[in-house]
């Protein structure tokens, strides 16, 4: 089983698995004493949906807003790679912290939202299917636990919005999962598909650009409606751009391709398997011509 994907890496979780029945006590609220103490320190990672949503929010492109409020960080390495929020310049707090509280509040992104909850997505090999539980980060700061309120883990993510969130993220959720759990079967990914790893993911925009470019059409067979839907509704454009990655990535078809480029694909890994059987056919004739010389010593 992979690693929990726990998007608080360096905060003190509770190494306790809980489902969402678990009833924790907490409560944030201004007034508190640790009030903006989380923001100040911060190390949040962002899923697609979180970018697509706060480019949104301040009326810039998804290019715009990675280029000025976000850095990249490898998941693992010569990998995929996610993306952090960006603090403040020479500091550690969020850019958007105000005395009264988050300036983007309603569209906060989903690292914010679980706080103090770990979501812990996990996969088994072979496995197509991401299992979710959950663990309490307890950081020293926190004055959130000392509040009497009880409240189930299931009942909190319906308070914090996170059902839309969760549901969103999932097809990239699955696909770092797939990456992370696959391993060296499917070997290290190249440049090019690192590039167009995080394009598709985060850069919703200039995917946008991709599809509609004339080279996209002449390998896939969309159909009009979805290709209209895919200039227009950015929502549907990510969840088509997982779709895309689970197809280039580990050969997952669910975007058709045109015949021709069928014909020429189905080519290519013809000859490619034929090169393979070659290869290893000399490979296995050394071997042998190498048995055979030991044999005369």
């Amino acid at each position: 089983m992979s690693q929990p994907d726990i998007p608080f890496p360096n905060s003190p979780v509770v190494p306790t698995m809980m489902a969402d029945t678990h009833v924790i006590q907490f409560s944030c609220h201004k007034g508190i004493g640790c009030w903006n103490a989380c923001c100040s320190n911060i190390d949040i990672s962002l899923t697609p949906y979180d970018v697509l949503r706060l480019k949104t929010r301040l009326g810039i492109s998804s290019t715009e807003f990675l280029k000025e409020y976000t850095v990249p960080y490898e998941m693992e390495k010569d990998g995929i790679a996610g993306i952090k929020f960006r603090p403040v310049e020479g500091g550690t707090a969020c850019r958007f912290m105000r005395p009264e509280g988050c300036d983007i509040y309603e569209d906060r992104p989903t690292a914010c939202r679980y706080y103090p909850v770990a979501l812990l997505s996990m996969r088994k090999q072979d496995e197509y299917v991401d299992r979710d539980s959950y663990a309490l980060v307890k950081e020293d700061h926190c004055k959130g636990h000392e509040v009497d309120r009880s409240i189930t883990i299931a009942d909190y993510r319906k308070e914090q919005g996170l059902d839309q969130y969760d549901e969103l993220a999932r097809g990239w959720r699955q696909l770092v999962l797939k990456k992370k759990s696959s391993g060296p079967s499917i070997g290290k990914p190249s440049l090019r598909s690192r590039q167009l790893f995080f394009m598709a993911c985060y850069d919703i925009d200039r995917f946008r650009d991709f599809v509609s470019a004339e080279s996209f059409a002449k390998l896939f067979d969309l159909p009009q409606a979805e290709k209209d839907a895919l200039m227009t509704d950015d929502v549907a454009l990510m969840q088509f751009a997982f779709r895309f990655l689970r197809q280039v990535m580990f050969g997952e078809e669910s975007i058709a391709l045109n015949a021709e480029a069928a014909q020429e694909r189905l080519a290519k890994v013809q000859e490619k398997r034929l090169i393979e059987e070659r290869e290893a056919a000399k490979k296995r004739a050394m071997e042998s011509e190498a048995e055979g010389d030991e044999g005369f010593d």
